[in-house]
């Protein structure tokens, strides 16, 4: 039996073209030294980069062989501090210490539960720019009436305002995924900053069970929060069918049912 090299048992794919790390870093925001959170840092593909203009960065590697191979290298970089540690159990806005930006080439497993993590210190995050299976970007980026629309599509622009910056393939990386990736990146806040919205846990809730059942209208998702009748009087209030579904739902018309129903 062949023995996994380190990360790989983790569904990493390490980003080892050249070619595509340039086109990434060059994507990104550059201006004064500022503090980059990198999640996943692999063997320093991007790591390196990052720290030019003596850019501060934390490098996070939960792969104990990994991380000590970063360490080794890290000695040549004197703004960069490697954490050895699950992205998912660090405090990474305590780590940080202030205002940062991310930077990720993320697990495609665990995308969705790391991008809830950063957002619980949102208020610290300039940016975000992850390398991440299209299929889960577009749902990221897909807009009310879309297929891909659902919770979270609602919870990154809840927080951020993201987009697709271009698609890379399979052959950028070791091992070579069995999909397609994409950049994303998020520039924060998103539509948070506008909604109103005092008490952000029930909210997001909220929005988890509208989306509980895509094909099921949004009444029938909503029955276990209220009855038939308050349901009918906050979508005639907010000017919505009441065969509405989620995905034809903007935040703006969440929020407004939101408000009336809890």
């Amino acid at each position: 039996m062949t023995r996994q090299r380190s990360g790989q048992r983790l569904g990493q794919h390490f980003l080892v073209n050249p070619g595509w790390r340039k086109r990434i870093f060059e994507t990104l925001p550059r201006g004064a030294p500022e503090t980059w959170v990198e999640i996943g840092a692999g063997h320093g593909e991007m790591t390196e980069l990052l720290a030019a203009d003596s850019r501060r960065v934390i490098a996070i590697e939960t792969d104990p062989p990994l991380a000590a191979g970063l360490r080794e290298r890290a000695r040549d970089w004197r703004s960069v501090e490697i954490v050895e540690g699950d992205v998912l159990a660090l405090d990474v806005g305590k780590i940080a210490g202030g205002p940062f930006r991310v930077y990720g080439n993320l697990p495609y497993y665990i995308t969705s539960p790391i991008l809830q993590r950063l957002f619980e210190c949102a208020d610290q995050i300039s940016s975000i720019h992850i390398v991440i299976q299209l299929e889960v970007a577009a749902r990221i980026a897909a807009r009310p009436g879309r297929r891909d629309y659902g919770y979270l599509s609602t919870l990154c622009q809840f927080y951020a305002h993201p987009e697709i910056a271009f698609r890379i393939p399979p052959g950028a990386f070791q091992p070579p995924p069995r999909v397609t990736s994409a950049l994303v990146q998020m520039t924060l806040p998103g539509e948070r900053a506008s909604l109103g919205i005092a008490d952000e846990k029930p909210f997001l809730e909220f929005l988890s069970t509208c989306f509980g059942q895509k094909r099921k209208t949004l009444r029938n998702n909503l029955r276990a929060l209220a009855s038939d009748e308050r349901i009918h009087a906050a979508l005639d209030a907010s000017d919505l069918r009441r065969d509405s579904r989620g995905e034809q739902l903007s935040l703006a018309q969440f929020a407004a049912i939101f408000k009336l129903l809890l």
